[in-house]
């Protein structure tokens, strides 16, 4: 149970470190969310889920992390649901 909750816990700072190297550190909350709930939307064959993987990409220096696909792997929140 402890080895889940630091699991999860290092998974939320890394996806919060995302949000920083986007430059949206000061950005309002409700605003990245709408902008993370519509990107969860877009299927890969949606020209604009590639435009976004590829800016993702070159953010990365077109480099990105071994952990990621060409899928998406979107875990709804009970709480968006």
């Amino acid at each position: 149970m402890l080895d889940e909750r630091r699991k999860d816990v290092r998974e939320k700072i890394a996806l919060g470190g995302l949000v920083v190297k986007a430059g949206l550190r000061g950005a309002d909350r409700a605003f990245i969310l709408g902008a993370l709930v519509s990107a969860a939307r877009l299927t890969p064959d949606d020209p604009r889920w590639r435009e976004m993987r590829a800016l993702g990409g070159a953010a990365f220096g077109d480099a990105a992390p071994a952990t990621d696909t060409d899928e998406p792997s979107v875990t709804p929140s009970p709480r968006l649901s």
